[in-house]
């Protein structure tokens, strides 16, 4: 079974780098999945998932819920302000907050509510203009903002550009945590996860090597 390869790799990754066992938080990337596939994995005992999009997850995770208790769900692709309040009452963390404004937004929606997803920060590493995430260099005052707001901020997350050597990018998201106090890394996909496990990530994001490939169309 792909998912338990996937976390017997993690399993040796974490041995292999001398961490601890099941410190790594696999979340099985579901966006544009079949139910049917999603269903299989949730069979199988796994409870983490990532979506992409706050509608395709509404359109799904609430009937999952009514059958399958635990599931922890994670929004990782962008978040657009006029989706935070639907994205916070569907899921368990947010690992895209990159700009004030929706920091604000989620700081207003957390009062009114008392509660707020776990917050993950994306870092642009990459300082790629046509990707999400605050620049290295204003990582430092954003989480200092977003702590003054009262936002619950986990940890950092990271996309590395796709012609770079990811385990350059993993290191300076790190480096950019230790020195804030932050504990969370949100980093490693399907072909790098392990890299990422040896530089420190708490989060790994693999979808196509547990479910296949993404069905579009």
């Amino acid at each position: 079974m792909a998912l338990d390869d996937i976390k017997t790799r993690i399993a040796k990754a974490e041995a292999e780098a001398g961490r601890s066992a099941g410190g790594v938080h696999l979340i099985a990337v579901s966006k544009v999945q079949p139910n049917e596939r999603v269903e299989a994995v949730l069979e199988q005992g796994h409870r983490c998932f990532g979506e992409n999009r706050v509608q395709e997850a509404a359109g799904k995770w609430p009937e999952f819920r009514e059958r399958f208790d635990g599931i922890e769900l994670h929004l990782i692709g962008p978040l657009q302000t006029n989706k935070a309040r639907q994205a916070v009452e569907l899921c368990d963390a947010i690992h895209t907050l990159d700009r004030p404004k929706l920091a604000k937004t989620l700081a207003r929606l957390a009062q009114e509510r008392g509660a707020c997803p776990d917050l993950f920060i994306q870092v642009n590493t990459g300082e790629e203009p046509q990707k999400a995430g605050v620049l290295p260099t204003d990582a430092d005052a954003f989480v200092a903002e977003c702590r003054a707001l009262d936002l619950p901020v986990r940890g950092l997350m990271c996309i590395p550009p796709i012609e770079e050597e990811p385990a350059l990018h993993f290191a300076l998201l790190g480096k950019i945590a230790a020195r804030n106090g932050l504990t969370g890394l949100s980093m490693g996909m399907s072909g790098d996860f392990e890299t990422a496990i040896a530089l420190g990530a708490t989060h790994v994001r693999v979808g196509s090597a547990i479910f296949g490939e993404r069905v579009t169309g």
